[in-house]
């Protein structure tokens, strides 16, 4: 079995490449001017897992989360309302809601609480469209055990005690930008409640107005931070 390896793909875009060597795309953008070149190409999709819809984690009209979807046997999952706009267009998906847990190609994803909107905005047909698909945050168990808490864009909120509580996460993944999501000090003060030793920021750095950096939140936590250039890979030590 191999160690859990994490790709930072641009903006808030990760893949997992689990123990068991699946394949998790979480937020693929792109079209993001940060998009790391190398993984435009999906070479493998196994789970397909975003944790909302606005055009900076699925593409403009959700095109990125459809090509995934759309993979020979990739599993989709995310909120009801995600998977009957799929359903509708051809593509199976697993629709769930927060608190739910689904198991896929090996690995347990529960959703949990995000504080976001999560509206899609979609262009093709006559008119512009918002359609609120929702937002959340997963929590992620692979096949050794190893278990990441993804909080998708969010701001700080208490509850994330409970993150700790139920499944003491050893990594987070963390927006840090700012703006439209908590900035590094209160990423750190998430830290606190979520109790991981490990944190990889996101959403960070793309634009102008996402002005957190991972430094500002080494300040502001103890945890080890690992940040990650587009395209850059961190294994996680046995």
């Amino acid at each position: 079995m191999a160690n859990l390896r994490i790709t930072r793909l641009g903006h808030g875009g990760i893949l997992y490449r689990s123990p068991e060597d699946a394949w998790v795309w979480v937020d693929r953008w792109t079209g993001a001017p940060t998009y790391a070149d190398a993984y435009r190409a999906a070479e493998k999709v196994s789970v397909v897992a975003p944790t909302h819809c606005h055009f900076d984690h699925v593409g403009d009209d959700c095109a990125d989360l459809v090509e995934l979807a759309q993979a020979e046997g990739a599993a989709t999952i995310g909120s009801h309302e995600m998977s009957v706009w799929l359903g509708a267009r051809g593509i199976d998906a697993i629709g769930m809601n927060k608190g739910g847990t689904v198991e896929a190609a090996g690995i347990r994803f529960t959703m949990v609480r995000a504080e976001h909107s999560g509206g899609a905005t979609l262009t093709t047909g006559p008119e512009v469209v918002t359609r609120d698909f929702g937002c959340w945050g997963w929590v992620i168990e692979f096949e050794d055990g190893t278990t990441v808490y993804h909080s998708g864009d969010t701001d700080l909120f208490g509850d994330m005690n409970l993150v700790r509580e139920r499944f003491e996460p050893e990594i987070a993944v963390l927006p840090v930008g700012g703006h439209y999501t908590m900035g590094p000090r209160d990423a750190g003060r998430a830290l606190e409640m979520i109790g991981a030793s490990t944190v990889i920021p996101v959403h960070y750095g793309t634009f102008p107005i996402l002005a957190g950096t991972p430094d500002e939140l080494r300040d502001a936590t103890d945890a080890e931070v690992v940040a990650l250039e587009p395209g850059e890979t961190w294994e996680v030590a046995p």
